[in-house]
């Protein structure tokens, strides 16, 4: 840059504008400086509050469990508690909210607001986690790295349909939806480049499991199954192919929906309103709803034929007393995770390689990260560049030469120079300072 110092009036304008160039410079600094901390706000508001199987049983986590109707009152609410990007996932193992809060409490009262359980019991039991260890704890849970039986790919559907009602309703963001995309790529890797869901290990198999060991001419027993959805349908097509029986009645609130499966796989069906008449007729009662009340009770059981009742649902379908009538022989989700056999133990083995793939695909969400969040610092540089060429610009009074190359070519390769330093470390204000000698240079 050339200046040419002259004096009397000439002189007098040069030095204000070198001082006021000063004053701007600080400004600019720290301007930019605080705009790096607003930029974070995303990474430091991310949570996962919940509670799962590893410290409550699933009576328990049956008070809170949430279904669909409960999960609209909650998106009613969200504004209330200043919260404008959450999911919810709640499943046998566990009821989880991620989202974007300025503290875990304000979730938690959240989601507690429409369960049978109350907070205080929730806070006692529940996990939380910010940031990066949220995220990698999406992850995980996604990958069925955290689920009761190992490698459980069911999971998956189950939190992108939980995104996927979010997002239908306006509660999912570019960010969140960054990250679901992350995830769900890290899961599909983790599907396709292990075993770690090879096998036939699941909540749904692991009911089939039970019966095939605990039951004797499984042919000539009767079985009903309540509840058609992604679990019930899973245990029934588990049940044709594995036990080798259609002697199975199905049972569904939206009776097309058990007609349907029925007619695929060659079995009966009933209507809801002859339940308790075929409860009454069945050796094997599987239960797999979302009913937030017993489908089974205790008086509807006493003096009934010996049973074997095995309730996938959470909350329990099954009333307590029911469990301890002799003639009941009773299972829920948390004695059939205990199941163990050889696809577990080679389950194990392919968690390294699954840890790996997650790893891969954070660093990856992380690398965005870093680079989205210096988008607008960059933007607001290159702008405060352009405004402090403009001051000298402004000196240019009289006869003074400000620079004698193409300002905006020259703007945009400090700016490039800026983008490749931050990328490399976050020193911003350091880094804009270099930026603004080398413009001015």
């Amino acid at each position: 840059m050339t200046i040419v110092m002259r004096l009397n009036d000439e002189g007098m304008t040069q030095k204000l504008c070198l001082r006021e160039t000063r004053s701007y410079l600080c400004i600019v600094v720290i301007t930019i400086v605080f705009m790096k901390d607003m930029t974070d706000k995303k990474m430091d508001e991310f949570w996962v509050v919940g509670i799962n199987y590893k410290k409550s049983d699933a009576s328990i986590r049956g008070k809170f469990a949430i279904n669909s109707d409960q999960y609209a009152n909650i998106m009613q609410l969200a504004p209330q508690y200043g919260i404008s990007e959450f999911f919810i996932l709640s499943t046998c193992n566990r009821t989880e909210i991620y989202g974007f809060s300025q503290c875990p409490k304000l979730l938690m009262s959240m989601i507690c607001s429409q369960t049978e359980g109350d907070i205080d019991t929730f806070t006692k039991l529940a996990y939380s986690k910010i940031g990066l260890e949220a995220i990698d704890h999406l992850f995980s849970v996604s990958a069925g790295l955290d689920s009761q039986i190992l490698g459980d790919f069911e999971i998956l559907g189950q939190i992108k349909a939980s995104v996927k009602f979010s997002k239908e309703n306006g509660f999912i963001g570019a960010y969140m939806e960054r990250i679901m995309n992350s995830v769900m790529q890290s899961s599909k890797a983790i599907k396709t480049r292990t075993a770690l869901s090879n096998g036939t290990i699941s909540v749904a198999f692991a009911a089939v499991q039970y019966i095939k060991e605990h039951t004797s001419n499984i042919s000539d027993k009767k079985i009903l199954l309540v509840g058609t959805g992604k679990i019930g349908r899973n245990t029934c097509k588990n049940m044709v192919d594995y036990l080798g029986t259609t002697n199975i009645t199905l049972i569904n609130r939206t009776e097309e929906k058990a007609a349907e499966l029925a007619k695929e796989l060659n079995l009966n069906y009933a209507p809801l309103t002859e339940l308790n008449e075929q409860i009454q007729a069945s050796d094997i009662i599987i239960l797999a709803t979302n009913a937030q009340d017993p489908i089974i009770c205790t008086s509807q059981m006493i003096g009934a034929s010996d049973k074997l009742i095995i309730d996938l649902s959470v909350p329990c379908n099954v009333e307590a007393g029911v469990k301890d009538l002799p003639n009941i022989n009773f299972i829920g989700v948390d004695e059939l995770s205990k199941i163990k056999d050889e696809t577990l133990q080679k389950r194990k083995a392919e968690v390294p390689k699954a840890l790996e793939i997650i790893r891969e695909h954070v660093n990856e969400f992380m690398e965005w990260h870093r680079m989205r969040k210096n988008v607008p610092i960059l933007k607001e540089a290159k702008s405060k560049l352009i405004q402090l060429n403009s001051v000298f610009s402004g000196c240019n009074s009289g006869h003074v030469t400000v620079y004698n190359n193409d300002s905006e070519e020259k703007i945009q390769k400090v700016i490039n120079t800026l983008a490749i330093k931050m990328r490399a470390q976050a020193t911003v204000g350091c880094y804009f300072i270099e930026a603004i000698n080398e413009f001015i240079a």
